[in-house]
């Protein structure tokens, strides 16, 4: 582990990031990690499984877990999304619940309330997306509701889009942290393998080109990775759909579609590994995988 040089008052722990689906969780996680590591979209249900990114400060260091959406689930995929959830409401020293102010409150945001309300753990309410607001004075009814439903650390208005507040938001992580060694080495940015990422902006450039019915039918699996040179790398990756029919939206017309995925999910591989590489993506059609203990185990979506 990386040590400080000066461990007196040093602060560490794990903070789970909660909220519905399009709250702005992984815009947050890629932001304050300062490195793309969870695939970012417009589409909910777009964080499938727990990513852990890291930040080391001089006076900390903080592990942020990003869970998915909170939503009712429907397959066993979200069954074991929603268990993802809970499990890292219950395994972190902070909460940061990710609340869209700019939509109505609905009773997602209710039972998501809920869920940090159960956990009794320390937590920071965070007010996203004020960039949308026409008036700022809107947010205090909703400030006001909230400092009445939890006993928050802090309630902070940002834009994790935007950057707006977002600057001074480790410090103020790093306050409610408990003192402690830092849990990773200071040159470490996430928990997640390589191949993982390369799924993951695959993905996230797969559900910026789709219409609404792909991004719940489709997953990113990489298959094979052939280091041929120290500056170079050949990726196969497979895109898994449930229908044919689905398959031929993925492709689209000439393979348009596919070959725009994977130019631009190229451009983001290349920054990534800080190399070229060669990828090549494979459509399947696995009928009802999201049903598919094995697959899904396959794709890091835990029990």
């Amino acid at each position: 582990m990386a040590e400080p040089t000066d461990m007196v008052g040093y602060r560490s722990g794990y903070v789970a990031l909660v909220g519905r689906p399009n709250a702005g969780k992984s815009t947050l996680l890629n932001c304050l990690v300062g490195q793309k590591i969870a695939a970012v979209s417009d589409k909910p249900q777009t964080t499938r499984f727990k990513i852990q990114g890291v930040i080391t400060k001089p006076e900390g260091q903080i592990v942020l877990v990003d869970t998915p959406g909170v939503h009712k689930p429907g397959y066993e995929m979200n069954r074991r999304m929603m268990a993802t959830v809970q499990d890292a409401l219950m395994g972190v020293d902070l909460v940061c619940l990710i609340r869209d102010a700019s939509v109505s409150t609905g009773n997602g945001d209710k039972f998501v309330l809920e869920l940090v309300q159960r956990s009794q753990k320390p937590a920071l309410l965070l007010l996203n997306k004020i960039d949308k607001l026409k008036d700022k004075a809107a947010l205090l009814p909703l400030i006001e509701w909230y400092r009445l439903e939890y006993d928050w650390r802090e309630i902070i208005p940002m834009s994790a889009l935007r950057g707006n507040a977002i600057e001074d938001l480790p410090a103020e992580i790093i306050k409610h942290l408990p003192e402690g060694e830092p849990l990773f080495d200071e040159d470490d940015f996430t928990d997640q393998s390589v191949r993982t990422l390369v799924s993951e902006i695959i993905r996230e450039k797969l559900l910026q080109a789709t219409g609404d019915e792909i991004p719940y039918v489709t997953a990113v699996v990489t298959e094979k990775w052939e280091e041929l040179r120290g500056d170079f790398t050949r990726i196969h990756c497979a895109i898994f759909v449930e229908r044919p029919s689905q398959k031929k939206i993925v492709i689209g017309k000439g393979a348009a579609n596919l070959k725009e995925i994977g130019t631009r999910a190229r451009e983001d591989i290349e920054h990534l590994l800080g190399h070229r590489c060669h990828l090549e993506l494979f459509v399947k059609v696995e009928k009802d995988w999201r049903d598919k203990e094995q697959l899904l185990d396959e794709l890091g979506i835990s029990q």
